[in-house]
């Protein structure tokens, strides 16, 4: 073989060298895309709501233990006001890229949407559901000394003197006050709704006899059933809770229908990667699953979620369904 032929053939060999170690190099930026890297820096949780209440103290506990898994801080930002408008137009106008995320309730994404008719975002354009975190039953409650303890009861006396029964909820517009409503339109009678700014003071209202009746979450009921001041007359919710399996449901009790409870989801902005959107998800599941995780919820009446994100949307559109029907048929204003 001539030299010439010799050079030739190593010029070729070093010619396919480099394209080898292009491609090779080509190959493994594609393996470490953003998605496939997710995360790389801190993530921001977004919550419509002062620091205190049920969604802000959920999103606290689930970052403080997504930090501790992911290596990355997981920081909670308020962004309370505009029955949650700010916050979740916030979140829908950020980046695709995992990294400023929405902790919602039921408020923001099932009633909303029935009671305003114009808001600024929408569930299926804007967002991407990640998972349901937790789910708390609403209750019907009632002073120690109302004349009534379950809802037939309860009925009864609301049918002797329509209109005139009241019960409290956190603020009007509420997904406890239209579980006071729903209630009312099943059984057939007329009650009072007093709002409320927020669910201490309507349970404490109850407590005090200003109030016979109220609607309200667990964890604001607690330290008055302690004190004996207050009787639950029961859930809201088609089932019985795990929790207090104890307190009967209305729709044991006759009212049929009616299934009203608050959850807790995870939403990111529409568009995210899909292996983003899996990597929350799975990262949110195992951390639903620890025991201290769980009890906290637990001790707030609250069950765990984690379920898939295609399970947890159709949740958030038949209690949007349910929602809607009870605003319309008993003709719900915003204040």
């Amino acid at each position: 073989m001539t030299r010439s032929r010799l050079g030739r053939l190593s010029a070729v060999g070093m010619k396919l060298a480099v394209l080898a170690g292009l491609a090779s190099g080509c190959a493994a930026a594609m393996a470490q895309t953003p998605a496939a890297s997710y995360p790389t820096r801190p993530i921001r949780v977004v919550v419509p709501f002062a620091p205190g209440g049920v969604v802000d103290v959920t999103a606290r506990l689930l970052a403080q233990k997504m930090t501790e898994r992911l290596g990355w801080q997981v920081v909670v930002e308020n962004r309370p006001g505009g029955n949650g408008f700010i916050a979740v137009t916030q979140v829908a106008k950020a980046p695709a890229d995992g990294y400023t995320l929405l902790m919602a309730h039921t408020g923001e994404f099932a009633v909303n949407p029935a009671m305003f008719p114009n808001i600024p975002y929408d569930l299926k354009r804007d967002f991407t559901a990640i998972t349901m975190v937790n789910d708390t039953p609403m209750l019907l409650v009632a002073n120690s000394s109302a004349p009534f303890n379950t809802f037939p009861e309860m009925l009864a006396a609301a049918r002797q003197a329509p209109g005139t029964i009241a019960y409290s909820s956190p603020g009007n517009g509420s997904i406890n006050h239209l579980a006071g409503e729903w209630i009312a339109l099943e059984g057939g009678v007329k009650l009072l709704h007093i709002p409320y700014k927020g669910g201490s003071p309507a349970v404490a209202a109850v407590a005090a006899g200003e109030v016979p009746l109220g609607v309200v979450a667990v964890p604001a009921i607690l330290p008055h059933l302690k004190s004996g001041r207050i009787k639950v007359i029961g859930l809201t919710t088609a089932k019985r809770s795990p929790i207090y399996p104890e307190w009967v449901t209305a729709q044991e009790a006759g009212i049929k229908n009616v299934d009203a409870s608050n959850w807790v989801g995870l939403f990111a902005p529409k568009d995210v990667p899909a292996a983003i959107v899996q990597t929350l998800h799975r990262e949110v599941a195992t951390t639903l699953a620890l025991d201290d995780v769980k009890k906290r919820f637990a001790e707030n009446g609250a069950e765990t979620g984690g379920m898939p994100s295609a399970e947890f949307l159709a949740r958030i559109d038949a209690d949007a369904a349910r929602v809607r029907e009870v605003v319309q048929k008993a003709q719900i204003k915003p204040e």
